[in-house]
């Protein structure tokens, strides 16, 4: 059986209601959870385990998330819960083109202590093993620097034991105190990831990438073997051994909340890569699933 772990934050998502009553709906998203969901809803009948790392409280919104994960099928034998503390929180706005704004509470999230030394080295020993491991930028973003390191350290010894690592950017500026803490930070994963899955924009925003194709020669030069560049609503640029194909994105007439979109096209890129599929039908697939999630509201559609 293939385990497959999901390093990062879920928060509570709290998003407005169609009729612009003020009123607000309550679940929970976080981009690594986000990925962890679809990946297991994705692998369908493929023997494989998908495991959430991350930390919680103890309050009874940490168990709500608890029980919804494990309803998914996701093993939370990873989440460590800090007594005291609280998830972090979000709102989701949205405009009338389905685009997304984020307004965030989570400067005290538990999350941000889950690389705590003793956590560490309890991950170092759980994640021996594992065939795939997913982060991205906001699982770096939200760690202090002595975290960050512990993470990188980890990383580095599940690789050398044949654990493959897969990373998406997800820039978030906010979270880092300069540009150059970001870069850093971003590329030491790049030097140890197997499989990079970033959107363009961010490559921009973080690195000046003139284009998708720049993006991925700077991936490959890091040392990334597998690289898929996403472009929005525009076809996505796949690049694996010296090999370059553009993918088209699903057309959806009528986004109506554009959030996890990159999250759930990683997902069902993952799987269908774990389940043998090429890398142009494992983008099809991305992009299939995206489509479907940009026609619901939040981050996590209905089953």
């Amino acid at each position: 059986m293939l385990r497959i772990a999901s390093i990062g934050e879920c928060m509570i998502e709290l998003s407005e209601t169609a009729d612009s009553s003020g009123q607000m709906r309550r679940t929970f998203g976080g981009d690594t959870l986000n990925t962890a969901v679809y990946l297991a809803r994705s692998l369908g009948e493929t023997p494989a385990s998908v495991h959430y790392v991350t930390a919680l409280g103890d309050d009874p919104f940490s168990a709500e998330m608890l029980a919804a994960w494990q309803r998914e099928g996701i093993d939370t034998a990873l989440v460590f819960r800090l007594p005291g503390r609280l998830p972090g929180l979000y709102i989701i706005r949205t405009d009338t083109a389905g685009e997304r704004s984020f307004h965030y509470w989570r400067s005290a999230a538990a999350a941000r202590e889950l690389l705590r030394a003793e956590q560490a080295e309890s991950l170092a020993s759980a994640l021996g093993g594992f065939d795939l491991v997913y982060l991205s930028g906001i699982t770096l973003g939200i760690l202090d620097g002595e975290s960050r390191q512990r993470l990188f350290a980890l990383l580095e010894a599940l690789k050398h034991a044949g654990c493959r690592i897969a990373f998406d950017t997800n820039h978030r500026p906010r979270l880092w105190q300069s540009r150059a803490e970001a870069q850093e930070a971003v590329n030491r994963v790049l030097g140890l990831a197997a499989v990079a899955l970033p959107t363009f924009d961010d490559e921009t925003a973080l690195f000046d990438d003139p284009d998708p194709e720049a993006t991925a020669r700077r991936l490959h030069g890091l040392g990334v073997e597998e690289v898929v560049v996403k472009c929005g609503a525009a076809a996505c640029l796949v690049s694996l051994h010296g090999q370059q194909a553009w993918v088209a994105a699903e057309t959806v007439a009528r986004p109506v909340d554009t959030t996890a979109a990159g999250d759930s096209f990683n997902a069902a890129y993952l799987a269908a890569r774990l389940g043998s599929a090429d890398p142009q039908a494992a983008a099809a697939a991305g992009h299939r699933l995206a489509a479907r999630v940009i026609a619901h509201k939040g981050a996590i559609i209905p089953a």
